[in-house]
């Protein structure tokens, strides 16, 4: 007669379930009577990388967010006659416009930044007008950059450009803690902004046009494909032989 556990297969793995069974609560008992790491284990479990700073090494913010890096103005304040680029032509028309008619290089910076019906002149015509009162009554542009500056914030803001408080802060190393705070950053670009336009206006112009210039095409060109007709050919009447 053959035996009772060949009869019966499955009274191993029945075994094999309840030394399993035993050995984890085992494991469960020693686990709690040793307790939690000591301190010094838990340190030495920590990553290297330190708290607040991501795996690629880019700072974060105080939301936890990585920091947005704000892109450079393509040409300096003084840099008059631009680069010899692409764009020389442009940038030589600029410098003479903003020498010579600094409403219509103001205009032409409106109009391309944000185009609608009429915009070149709604913001031609006011400037004008500052610009001879103030050169009529206080015998130079006074008036005129209280009218504009608020451009130059809109070009700031639009392309994520470094204002000047946030340079000086870069190079400084200074007023840090006044940065992180946008509305008191936002505030000071601002004044900067009024200032720029204050002190150096011909030159704060010509690097707004310059700017927008490489950044937006104008909004009167539209390129449409040409459609081009080719006749057709020459045709003979011919008797058939």
């Amino acid at each position: 007669m053959a035996n009772s556990e060949e009869l019966s297969p499955l009274l191993s793995n029945q075994q094999e379930e309840q030394q399993m069974i035993e050995a984890e609560k085992k494991s469960g008992a020693t686990a709690k009577t040793t307790g939690p790491p000591p301190v010094e284990a838990m340190k030495q479990t920590q990553p290297a990388v330190p708290i607040g700073w991501p795996a690629d090494g880019l700072p974060l913010s105080v939301m936890g967010e990585p920091m947005i890096h704000r892109a450079q103005w393509d040409s300096s304040l003084c840099a008059c006659l631009g680069r010899n680029d692409g764009f020389c032509s442009s940038d030589l028309e600029v410098c003479l416009l903003g020498s010579m008619a600094p409403c219509v290089l103001y205009g032409s910076n409106v109009e391309r930044l944000g185009y609608a019906p009429g915009t070149f002149t709604n913001h031609c015509f006011p400037y004008t007008a500052l610009y001879f009162l103030g050169n009529s009554f206080f015998g130079w542009n006074c008036l005129a950059p209280w009218f504009s500056y608020p451009i130059r914030s809109a070009i700031r803001r639009k392309f994520n450009l470094e204002g000047s408080c946030e340079a000086l802060a870069r190079s400084c190393g200074c007023c840090g803690s006044f940065m992180e705070n946008e509305v008191q950053r936002e505030q000071c670009e601002s004044a900067c902004d009024f200032a720029t336009h204050v002190f150096c206006h011909a030159c704060a112009l010509c690097q707004e046009g310059r700017e927008v210039r490489r950044r937006l095409p104008h909004p009167g060109f539209i390129a449409q494909p040409v459609l081009v007709m080719i006749p057709p050919g020459e045709q003979a009447m011919g008797r058939g032989v």
